[in-house]
Formats: C-alpha cells, sequence, structure tokens
C-alpha cells in the first residue's frame, strides 16, 4: 500500500488487520535500511518522521475529533514495535508523541484552544511533543523534588529560565511540554508549553551516548523565554501537585517503552538465526544452525521473547491490573537485554564486529534499563507492597 494514499483509505476503521500489519513490514524494512546511518551520525531522523507522517501514524494517539487516530493501546504497541525493529530511536522519540498525546485526551486542566493547537499540528504537520524534565542538579523528578526551571510573571506573560538534559528528540520536537515552577512565594508547579522556536531556546549539543544515538537527547536552555500566560497549561500548587502519570499512563508508558527493546531484541533474534543458516565453516560442511549448541541459544533467545510477547499482549489486552506497569518494564526489558547478550555470546567475534548490526542492537537494547522507573525502584516498590498486604486488616 502506497503511503500517499488519502487518509480515509487507510484509516483504521478501514484499513484490515492483516493490511496493517502488511504495511508495518514495510516499515519496518524501510527504517532499518538507514539505522545503521543515523547510529554513525547521531543525526535527528527526520527522513523517519516524514515516512512516519505519510502513514499518519504521528497523529495516531491524538483524539479522532482532531482528525487524529484516537489509538488504543495496543494498536500504538504495535506500531512502536515495528518501528522499533527498524531504527529503535525512532521509536523511541515516538513513544514519548503518544504518550503525551494520550494523556493530553484526559488531562482536563489544558485550554481546549491549546488541545486542539497541539492535536492539530501532530495530525496536520507531524509536529512532535515531548516532555522536558530532567535537570542538571535535581537529575529525574521520578525520585522527587523541585524543578529548577523557573517561570517569572511578567506583564507580557511568563519569563522561562533553566536547564533541561536528556531531552529526547530535541532537535525535531516542534512543543516542548517543560517541568517548572513559579516565582510566587507559594510556586506554582507544573507543565509549561513552549514552540522550540521561540527566542532564547538554545540546544546544546551534548548527547553522545553509547546507544541509542539518534535520540539526540541533548540538553535544552532557556534564557528568559516569553511564554504566553495561558501556556502554563497544567500547573498546581507544589503541597498539591499531581503525579505526572495516572496508573493508566504508567500502564501505557511501561509497555509502550519496554516495546522499544523487545523491538530491538527482536530484530537480533532474526540476525543471528540469518547467520546461524548462513554461516558454513569448511570443517564442518554445515551450516552452525544444525549444531545443537546454536540451537539451544536460539531456543533460549526465543523463549525470552516469548515471555515478551506474552506480558505485553496480556497487558495491551487488558488483562494485566495497571498496578503492575512497573514489573512489566522490568521484566521484557531485563528479558531483551539477555536475549541479546545471548546471540553475542553465540557468535563472538563476529557479533561484536562493526561490520554486523549485532553490536548495535546490544548498544541499544542496554539502555532500556536507564528509564524510570529505574530496577531499584520497581523491586523496591514491589517488596513493599507484599509485605504491606501482609499486615492484619484493622
Amino acid at each position: 500500500m502506497s503511503a500517499g494514499l488519502n487518509r480515509q483509505a487507510i484509516a483504521a476503521d478501514v484499513e484490515s488487520d492483516e493490511g496493517f500489519r502488511a504495511r508495518l513490514r514495510d516499515i519496518t524494512q524501510r527504517l532499518a535500511h538507514t539505522a545503521a546511518r543515523y547510529d554513525e551520525s547521531g543525526e535527528f531522523p527526520h527522513d523517519n518522521f516524514r515516512l512516519l507522517h505519510e502513514h499518519h501514524l504521528l497523529g495516531l494517539t491524538v483524539a479522532q475529533s482532531l482528525g487524529g487516530g484516537g489509538a488504543d493501546l495496543k494498536r500504538a504497541q504495535q506500531v512502536i514495535s515495528a518501528v522499533a525493529r527498524g531504527e529503535p530511536s525512532t521509536a523511541l522519540i515516538l513513544v514519548m508523541q503518544y504518550l503525551q498525546h494520550a494523556r493530553l485526551q484526559t488531562t482536563p486542566n489544558w485550554p481546549e484552544h491549546l488541545r486542539r493547537r497541539v492535536g492539530l499540528d501532530a495530525v496536520n504537520n507531524g509536529a512532535l511533543l515531548n516532555a522536558l524534565r530532567v535537570e542538571p542538579d535535581l537529575g529525574s523528578p521520578s525520585r522527587g523534588g523541585l524543578p529548577a526551571t523557573t517561570a517569572r510573571r511578567t506583564a507580557e506573560g511568563w519569563r522561562l529560565s533553566g536547564q533541561k538534559i536528556y531531552s529526547t528528540g530535541s532537535h525535531g520536537l516542534t512543543w516542548f511540554n517543560v517541568w517548572a515552577r513559579s516565582d510566587d512565594e507559594d510556586p506554582l508547579v507544573g507543565v509549561w508549553l513552549v514552540r522550540k522556536d521561540s527566542p532564547g531556546v538554545t540546544i546544546v549539543e551534548d548527547w553522545d551516548h553509547l546507544g541509542m544515538r539518534a535520540t539526540c537527547s541533548h540538553e535544552v536552555v532557556f534564557d528568559d523565554v516569553l511564554v504566553p500566560l495561558d501556556q502554563a497549561v497544567n500547573v498546581s500548587p507544589a503541597r498539591l501537585v499531581q503525579p505526572e502519570l495516572d496508573a493508566a499512563g504508567l500502564l501505557w508508558m511501561s509497555v509502550l517503552l519496554s516495546s522499544v527493546y523487545d523491538g530491538i531484541a527482536q530484530s537480533a533474534r532474526d540476525w543471528l538465526v540469518e547467520f546461524l543458516e548462513t554461516r558454513t565453516p569448511s570443517n564442518l560442511g554445515a551450516s552452525l544452525s544444525t549444531l545443537p549448541r546454536f540451537q539451544e541459544a536460539v531456543g533460549h533467545i526465543d523463549t525470552l521473547l516469548f515471555a515478551n510477547r506474552t506480558l505485553l499482549d496480556a497487558a495491551t489486552h487488558g488483562l494485566t491490573p495497571a498496578h503492575h506497569a512497573a514489573q512489566i518494564k522490568y521484566l521484557v526489558t531485563a528479558n531483551a537485554i539477555r536475549a541479546v547478550e545471548l546471540a553475542i555470546e553465540a557468535t563472538g567475534n563476529p557479533g561484536l564486529s562493526r561490520n554486523n548490526p549485532l553490536q548495535r542492537h546490544y548498544r541499544n537494547v542496554v539502555c532500556g534499563r536507564v528509564h524510570m522507573p529505574q530496577n531499584d525502584v520497581v523491586l523496591q516498590g514491589v517488596g513493599k507492597a507484599v509485605f504491606a498486604r501482609r499486615k492484619p486488616q484493622v
């Protein structure tokens, strides 16, 4: 199916499930073709997002009333998995797009005209949106604390100043949801909506990581940036600040983030299988795939991926309670990392060669550990819940 077909022809209620899956397979192949180049250069994958916009996938979780897909978690997960198998940095940026727009539909505090503006920008123009929350001194806000980024009230609007690091997608974003606080004695804390092209916004290109290199997760500096007063879109007094995501939002985040790293592991498995089938040492006279030890290695890998598929399918079909979201992230990412490690162990030097993609998959998949909630937070939370359930009910 051509990417240039009109929106009605590829809308979810017209296109068959098999047609949708076939379209995703084509996207995976096209993204995989340039994945090594983006890994090498670390540049923002603009062409990838043009492709996704042509397929009307950047507005997938935007409300249908705005022309978006209004997708549920199952459909969003299908797309993320397919994109991740092709180029995972693109998939991670897309995860943030889907999470932000899905949340917009359930967050009552946003002014309706801004909700429409941002949603229509995604649908019509492919505009990308992400939250900027992490700061140099505070680190991740998931562990508590207030932002140093400050919005100062003036007669003409807010004046925003501060720094954000690990800003996924920086160069490709149109909109920033900036976590900040006001300069009031009893400060407001929450989200200020800022356009990337606002005067005073600077991107400092400091992202030079081992993996997920094309996410362009650079530092963003705000220097007295003028923000209209109504673009304090979701703020409340510090003592009343609510978590960024509710239980349903945490489930979406865990499933979609995990799907990025599971997709990487699937690509590693596919490469390994092809390598073993085509590698025929002269002293063996048959392919490596005929040897029991390699069959065992592939069986181990595929069993880990089967466990991931079972976990993700259960979550996207509504069979997993939302309070297990963090455990899904922990298990799926751990299985994905172990699967790629097993592929590296099985192949030895060829797997570590820069001429082969397996080393790239390994560098990418280990990045799954850094996303919130981190492993220690997950396991401590689960352990506390176990002990809490054992306390006698009053």
